[in-house]
């Protein structure tokens, strides 16, 4: 048996010889295979997509590896099978016969070197069907509104460069492309590929050039994008509002706000290298500003909220429409408490108490006293009289009780001074109390209103992506 098949292939071989010398011994590849040069030539073309090589949104290039299949018939390369002992195909090299000039319009490549030379499959009826392997960069109009949530259409134009419609007419094979050898890319979903034969009219010529179109629709694999560039901002941008629940004497709060800034203008600035610079916007870029923009805002009023809350003795006394409105009911509203009161201290509440307390008895005790004191007084006034009277009789004594009501007097002018003193430095502190009390319920406000600010846009972002 296997002599017998090496004796057939050995046969075949023969015939194939004396078929290729037969067949291109006038043979021209320069001309169109028709033998009525008004006849139309038709060509069919079919796309098999293996792989996405790359997307570069920046450059707008798609880079992608196809199998392009053109069969057509040419009338001079047709035998008889039978005199050949059945021999119904051969092999050729692709530049021995003519081909079409099926060129991607919308290439986007530096290297115009010619299709690969791989060998077609010649039939007995004239049949030629030429399939080459292509590594193509064509032009891709990227929109990246909506990155990294984003679709693309890349189209792949593919029509004979020098052949007119009335000579070369390209047929489709498929109403798509053909994805089932695709191999899955890391970064982009395929959903499908069609394919439209379209007739145009150039401005250059009258004659019509047919080309087909196919269109590859992608759509990005956003899970790198948000783990990557989505998440790290909303967790920054949710950083924040915290800046208004430090304590305005730690010194960080303007500090935690630049941060969160330079953090998010790092992101804003990758996303940038990856995006075309066109006047679309991407999503994730408007998230980036709009947060940038609400940071910016915060860092704003918190050193405007720091300024009240160093307002010491020299300010002003709080507005009565501001100790109403922020000090009586914001303040209750946000659960906001003395400057240094927690409402989780109980500890607090009663120190206060007792320090009030140690407040009411020292006032008692200076009312006891200087009551005592101008009961002296009163003594020494009643004394002075008595001694006007009897002044030549006790003259010693009287210059005593003179000398003795005097130091009173000036006893009691000091205390009254000191006194003095005490109540206007307690009514500067008050002043300065009040004014933190205020910074503290503006503080919280701002807080809680950045929390849904951040909240709202994050969600916001999300549904539109959805």
């Amino acid at each position: 048996t296997s002599l017998c098949y090496l004796a057939v292939e050995s046969a075949k071989g023969k015939y194939a010889h004396m078929l290729f010398n037969k067949l291109f011994e006038d043979y021209s590849n320069a001309l169109r295979p028709v033998e009525d040069t008004d006849k139309v030539l038709n060509v069919t073309l079919q796309i098999t997509l293996s792989q996405i090589k790359d997307m570069d949104e920046r450059n707008q290039i798609l880079s992608a590896y196809l199998w392009i299949r053109q069969s057509w018939y040419d009338a001079y390369l047709k035998w008889d099978k039978d005199k050949y002992d059945g021999l119904d195909s051969i092999r050729i090299p692709s530049n021995l016969v003519w081909r079409p000039d099926i060129v991607l319009y919308n290439k986007a490549d530096d290297d115009f070197s010619e299709p690969v030379n791989t060998n077609v499959v010649l039939r007995y009826d004239g049949k030629i069907t030429w399939d080459a392997p292509a590594i193509t960069k064509s032009s891709c109009v990227v929109d990246v509104s909506y990155f990294p949530f984003d679709s693309q259409q890349c189209n792949l134009t593919f029509g004979s460069w020098t052949y007119n419609g009335n000579q070369v007419d390209i047929i489709n094979s498929l109403d798509s492309g053909d994805l089932s050898d695709f191999v899955e890319d890391v970064e982009w979903e395929i959903h499908g590929m069609p394919a439209v034969k379209n007739v145009i009219t150039y401005g250059c010529c009258s004659e019509p050039y047919p080309d087909v179109t196919f269109t590859l629709i992608l759509k990005r694999k956003s899970s790198f994008y948000i783990f990557n560039l989505l998440l790290p901002c909303i967790l920054i941008s949710f950083l924040a509002p915290l800046g208004f629940y430090l304590p305005a004497d730690s010194g960080e709060k303007v500090s935690l706000g630049v941060t969160v800034l330079l953090a998010l203008t790092v992101f804003q600035l990758m996303v940038a290298e990856i995006m075309p610079p066109s006047e679309n916007v991407p999503l994730i870029g408007k998230y980036y500003i709009a947060t940038m923009t609400m940071i910016t805002a915060s860092t704003a009023l918190t050193i405007i909220i720091m300024n009240l809350h160093h307002c010491g003795s020299e300010a002003k006394p709080v507005p009565q429409w501001a100790r109403v409105v922020i000090l009586d009911y914001m303040s209750k509203i946000f659960f906001v408490y003395d400057v240094g009161e927690n409402c989780t201290s109980p500890k607090r509440e009663k120190e206060e108490e007792r320090r009030f307390e140690g407040d009411d008895g020292y006032q008692r005790r200076h009312k006891e006293v200087r009551s005592s004191l101008s009961n002296r007084n009163d003594d020494c006034n009643l004394r002075e009289k008595l001694n006007g009277n009897l002044h030549g009789v006790h003259g010693v004594n009287v210059r005593e009780t003179v000398n003795c009501c005097s130091c009173y007097k000036m006893l009691i002018k000091n205390i009254e001074y000191i006194a003095n003193c005490v109540r206007d430095h307690k009514a500067n502190r008050a002043k300065g109390i009040e004014w933190k009390k205020v910074a503290k319920v503006m503080d919280r406000f701002f807080m809680w209103i950045f929390f849904v600010m951040v909240f709202f846009m994050s969600v916001l972002i999300i549904g539109k992506a959805a």
